[in-house]
């Protein structure tokens, strides 16, 4: 099934099912930056096991936002998407074990693993799916699922009777389960629980939880987080990275029965223990699945529902929420601190805001510290304190003033942004070091308040710094809306031609022969290149005479015919062709027969040269 939670950056949706965590799935909806009213409206959500997703639409396929009704050809390829559809076509010798029930029909599907597939035929919302592969664990109808329906339609002869024998079972099992006495109830279960230790251990935790026995449920969280049983050499690897979260899962199961049988308060303690105790596990386990994110998000989950029902002191579960936030823990749980607003109240925030600064202040530069201030200010409406918690912090390149700008223009306040964005430009010693975007933005600036100088000012000493291409095309428009283009471009073009000739065959000889033809100066530009150089790209985009462009062709050719190798080829059998093209132009067709005969005469050895050739008529 999907559960969704509040998360930092989207909607987060935790999948769950039978046996240990599944994946999280961010589908980006704006309403999940209000945790608290979420967490009002959802409700307490248990701990992610490994399981199933229950689909009725792909969130990336042909069938999004759509519902399939009944079990066809037609409604499996909406759901899953031609991609999926097709592929789930070629799995069909790969489905074993199909048990049909009453309400849809489950099987083991064969892939890179095996995976658990169940299929809904006729659910409240319409054909569905279930399946542990990690795409259907992605909220998508996989080809899995497909391959289950496909092998179902193949006997839907029989899956009517199939399907009400399945519910006849079904009846006659819970009527024989009504009719048993409390004791051989009693002996059903302990021998389950004699069987099935997970089983057990799920029992145990809940009897502990509702009785109050806060020591022994410690104990139990903490052998179930243990990861000695699944470390080889004390690390989990991959393959058994999902049985350790299946049972880590359980930890925050216990958490969520202890706040359930009213024990809310005990329950927050041992959610934190449990959050530290999962994060240190973590450096020590696999989780490429991303398993344990998930059982972290639960007892996140586990945490916020415990302080919401036990109603904390406010001043004591501000500062954990700081501690929290600035420590790895923090990280692995993705717990936030605005997410307890409710449970917190006005005197809570002020602490957290307090504490939050305290923290800031004795770490200026630290990562976590900006980030939950700068949150935390967002939040508050307070532009000033934003901008303060970046100034305490500026890069080099200028890019912290770019910051700075950007959050004042969106505080409405444009002229303290040019302010900053000019004092950007000021504060950097290394012109070359200055962040192309802080110019940008100021160039923009300029040219919107008619100060056209300034934006050519700008750009002539970016330009002067970074002797590129993109440099020169900004100075150029820059230019051109001063009208004062054409000294500008001889200055620029002398500095290129200076860089050109002192240093032939290099990037500077690159540049000089883009710029030229990004003016569409294409004589200066063949000057330039025949003077001191250019690139194979470039000699091509200079051909634009028949005769001129068979040179080029020929020059590149050459070093060609010397070399092996199918990609070769096929560029060597490109300028053959462009060749062919300047020769039917120049009206030379037996010049041009005369250069492929004697190429083949001396790559004749090249089979798949010589193939190439045979398929363009060469």
């Amino acid at each position: 099934m999907v559960c969704p939670s509040a998360s930092r950056n989207g909607w987060l949706t935790h999948v769950r099912g039978t046996g240990g965590p599944g994946r999280a799935v961010d589908t980006g909806c704006p309403a999940a930056t209000d945790g608290p009213l979420f967490r009002r409206i959802a409700g307490p959500v248990r701990p992610p096991v490994v399981g199933c997703v229950s689909i009725t639409s792909t969130r990336t396929g042909a069938g999004v936002g759509r519902v399939a009704k009944g079990l066809t050809e037609a409604n499996l390829r909406a759901l899953a998407g031609t991609r999926s559809f097709e592929r789930g076509t070629g799995y069909l010798d790969a489905v074993t074990g199909i048990e049909v029930g009453g309400s849809g029909a489950t099987a083991t599907v064969h892939g890179t693993e095996r995976y658990e597939v169940e299929l809904t035929l006729d659910g409240p919302r319409g054909l569905s799916g279930e399946c542990d592969c990690p795409y259907g664990l992605e909220g998508n109808f996989c080809k899995h699922l497909v391959a289950l329906g496909l092998s179902l339609l193949a006997r839907s002869a029989s899956l009517p009777k199939q399907r009400k024998a399945a519910r006849s079972r079904a009846q006659t099992l819970d009527a024989w389960l009504s009719d048993l006495s409390r004791e051989e109830l009693l002996e059903l279960v302990r021998d389950r629980i004699a069987e099935d230790r997970q089983f057990r251990r799920r029992l145990e935790l809940r009897v502990a939880s509702s009785r109050g026995d806060l020591a022994w449920a410690r104990s139990r969280i903490r052998e179930l987080l243990d990861i000695g049983p699944f470390a080889q050499y004390g690390y989990v690897e991959y393959a058994a990275a999902r049985a350790y979260a299946d049972q880590a899962g359980q930890a925050a199961s216990a958490i969520g029965e202890l706040t359930g049988s009213g024990r809310a308060a005990d329950a927050i303690p041992l959610a934190r223990e449990a959050i530290r105790l999962l994060a240190g596990a973590a450096e020590n386990v696999d989780d490429s699945d991303g398993w344990l994110g998930q059982v972290g998000a639960a007892l996140a989950d586990a945490h916020h529902d415990a302080c919401r029902a036990a109603d904390p002191d406010p001043e004591e579960l501000a500062h954990w929420l700081v501690e929290h936030a600035l420590h790895d823990d923090g990280d692995f749980t993705d717990i936030d601190p605005l997410d307890y607003e409710d449970v917190l109240g006005e005197q809570g925030m002020t602490a957290l805001r307090r504490h939050a600064v305290e923290a800031w202040r004795s770490n200026r530069t630290g990562w976590a510290e900006k980030y939950l201030m700068e949150r935390l200010a967002k939040a508050g409406g307070d532009a000033d304190m934003v901008i303060a918690v970046h100034a305490a912090d500026l890069a080099p390149d200028g890019s912290t003033h770019l910051t700075i700008a950007r959050e004042l223009d969106t505080a409405g306040r444009p002229a303290e942004a040019l302010e900053w964005a000019e004092r950007g430009i000021r504060d950097i010693e290394e012109a070359a070091d200055l962040d192309a975007a802080l110019v940008d933005y100021l160039a923009d600036r300029y040219t919107q308040a008619d100060r056209l100088a300034d934006a050519v000012a700008l750009r002539r000493d970016h330009f002067d710094a970074h002797r590129t291409l993109p440099a020169y095309q900004h100075l150029r428009a820059a230019a051109q809306a001063a009208d004062g283009w054409p000294p500008e471009r001889e200055r620029a073009l002398a500095l290129l031609r200076a860089d050109a000739e002192r240093r032939p065959g290099s990037h500077s000889v690159s540049v000089l022969v883009d710029a030229l033809l990004d003016d569409k100066d294409i004589d200066a530009a063949w000057q330039a290149a025949t003077e001191t150089g250019a690139h194979d790209r470039q000699w091509l985009a200079l051909a634009d005479r028949p005769s001129d462009a068979l040179d080029v062709y020929l020059r590149l050719a050459e070093p060609l015919t010397r070399q092996t190798g199918n990609a070769l080829y096929e560029r060597l059998v490109g300028l053959l062709l462009s060749m062919r093209d300047c020769h039917r132009r120049l009206d030379t067709p037996d010049e041009f027969t005369a250069y492929v005969t004697a190429l083949r005469t001396t790559q004749r050895r090249k089979r798949n040269l010589m193939r190439l050739m045979d398929e363009h008529g060469l």
